[in-house]
């Protein structure tokens, strides 16, 4: 397992996790997918055991560990067979509170980062817009300033834990003249008034809940805007980085979970006198679907790595993202099948996988985003550059 990335202390983590996930999660998966509604207990129990500190500061109650720790942390969040359950966890430890703790001031921190790494505070990060998507420039919520405060004014969808969290970091134009350079980033307490949300009902990751998000008229101090105003589009690019790989690490970890599971079932399954894993045509399909997760991993490591050291992983992150869903739908599709009508019934966790997986590619940024940022940076020449507090 990837020797020249994980030592010791970290394979000890990883079991570590691996025992907390099977006594306090799996358990209570099936309720959870079922309800669309996640205990807010677990919450607590991650903050206890330190799972959201692996990357948060001391000062905050964090670990300051380096990311191979966070990598475990989405691999194993990904083998419970809960695309929703895993996007709650690290939709705050790595969405919400990676804002929060470059972004926040010393007030901000001790208010909703401390909190949020002890699991007793939950976040959401609220960029996407009905009418924007992808088009993060194009967003249309603004926040207008008024004395020593900021009204706030648009809606925002697709917000992991939108429902569920306590405070939200919004992403809002103060100077809307300025197209990108007029956006900034705002510490928007969920239950301030002029704020609603909605849950939506989607195809898969059926344990999160997904939000729309509306704001009226929100009134919130000019103490709540994090780091500069108008550099929040610099500031979401630059976490963009994460995201994606978070969404990469994700998809090989689930293309992994799958195929173990294919090999065991293909082991046990027999068809005219022997197990199905004997079929010359079943055993070459496994191996190219497993060389193409094999690859992906490998590649998900070294940018990793690269982005532990501080290295600004714009470019390689994006194409994390985008070759490894891909390859995870496709990983996942060819294991359904190899369960045959078994993978089609939701006993067997593939339709679940199948269903979970394809939100992949969309996203984060979807596929054909992602693509055009490639192009951007390979032929155009195009340079993204980190933001600076």
């Amino acid at each position: 397992m990837a020797g020249m990335y994980f030592t010791e202390e970290h394979q000890l983590f990883r079991e570590s996790l691996k025992e907390f996930l099977k006594k306090e999660v799996v358990p209570n998966i099936d309720k959870w997918e079922e309800s669309g509604t996640i205990d807010r207990s677990i919450w607590k129990k991650f903050g206890d055991m330190g799972y959201f500190g692996l990357a948060t500061p001391e000062e905050y109650g964090g670990l300051d560990l380096d990311l191979f720790y966070t990598i475990i942390f989405l691999e194993e969040l990904q083998k419970i067979n809960s695309g929703g359950f895993a996007a709650a966890m690290w939709a705050h430890a790595y969405l919400a509170m990676t804002h929060v703790n470059k972004e926040g001031d010393k007030a901000i921190k001790d208010n909703y980062l401390a909190p949020s790494v002890a699991g007793e505070k939950i976040g959401c990060l609220c960029v996407t817009e009905p009418f924007g998507g992808s088009d993060v420039a194009g967003m249309r919520t603004t926040a207008e300033k008024k004395g020593d405060t900021y009204v706030l004014n648009g809606s925002k969808t697709f917000i992991t834990n939108g429902v569920y969290a306590d405070y939200m970091v919004v992403a809002a134009k103060t100077s809307p003249e300025l197209g990108n350079k007029g956006i900034s980033i705002f510490m928007v307490d969920k239950n301030t008034v002029g704020v609603s949300a909605s849950k939506l009902n989607k195809l898969g990751w059926r344990a999160s809940d997904t939000a729309e998000i509306a704001f009226d008229n929100v009134t919130i101090p000019a103490a709540n805007l994090m780091g500069e105003e108008g550099k929040g589009f610099s500031y979401i690019m630059q976490h963009f980085a994460l995201e994606r790989l978070v969404m990469g690490v994700n998809a090989h970890a689930r293309a992994e979970f799958a195929l173990d599971y294919a090999r065991q079932y293909m082991s046990e399954r027999s068809t005219f006198g022997k197990t199905i894993d004997k079929y010359q045509a079943l055993r070459h399909t496994y191996s190219d679907l497993y060389a193409d997760m094999e690859i992906c991993r490998e590649y998900n490591y070294s940018v990793a790595y690269r982005l532990n050291k501080g290295e600004y992983v714009v470019k390689e992150a994006t194409i994390s993202k985008l070759k490894s869903t891909k390859m995870a739908d496709e990983v996942i599709y060819g294991c359904l099948q190899f369960l045959g009508g078994y993978g089609y019934m939701e006993d067997y966790p593939m339709a679940r996988m199948l269903r979970d997986s394809r939100l992949g590619p969309i996203g984060g940024g979807t596929s054909e985003i992602l693509r055009e940022i490639i192009a951007k940076m390979v032929i155009d020449k195009k340079e993204y550059k980190p933001a600076t507090k």
